[in-house]
């Protein structure tokens, strides 16, 4: 995809970063004097998961979770697999799932059943889009930055074809 081609500011960086803030006072006052960790989901998290960990104002660690997709399916399915896990033990501890989006929840679902296997103390899920019209199953969801529609979303750690990470804020394609 060209820098060039059409893209529809759906949330501007001011935007991004004032919801931001806004999330994160609420997560510190849910977690104040807990063992927070926070687990991020790569590769689509880590611009929102970079600005949160600065945001939140009470001890945390964080950890990083990779999910890779099976070709040909994980759209339609939600089939993955975890292809780089967690180096911290979350037994006994708040663990907050941080996501870029949540369109069907399968994804995350899957994700949720496997953490919670490990015993963590909790377990909620934040996201920084939802389209609540899509989900398929229940997740934990505790904080979402913003609702959003069936649209193709680029930026702001979403990408197309690896491209477009980048971009400060979130386009519409």
């Amino acid at each position: 995809m060209s820098q060039s081609q059409d893209k529809r500011v759906a949330f501007s960086e001011a935007r991004i970063k004032d919801r931001i803030q806004s999330l994160c006072r609420q997560i510190s006052q849910d977690y104040a004097g807990k063992e927070l960790i926070l687990v991020g989901v790569l590769k689509g998290s880590l611009y929102f998961f970079a600005d949160l960990t600065r945001a939140i104002d009470i001890p945390i660690q964080i950890d990083f979770i990779t999910i890779g997709t099976i070709p040909n399916t994980t759209n339609k399915t939600g089939i993955v697999r975890i292809t780089k896990d967690l180096d911290l033990d979350i037994t006994g501890k708040h663990v907050l799932l941080i996501d870029d989006i949540i369109r069907t929840g399968l994804t995350t679902g899957y994700l949720v059943q496997n953490l919670m296997s490990r015993l963590p103390a909790s377990l909620k899920v934040c996201a920084l889009l939802l389209n609540p019209e899509q989900l398929l199953i229940n997740v934990p969801i505790a904080y979402s930055g913003f609702e959003i529609s069936k649209t193709r979303l680029i930026g702001y750690g979403m990408d197309l074809d690896e491209q477009e990470r980048n971009l400060p804020y979130i386009a519409e394609l």
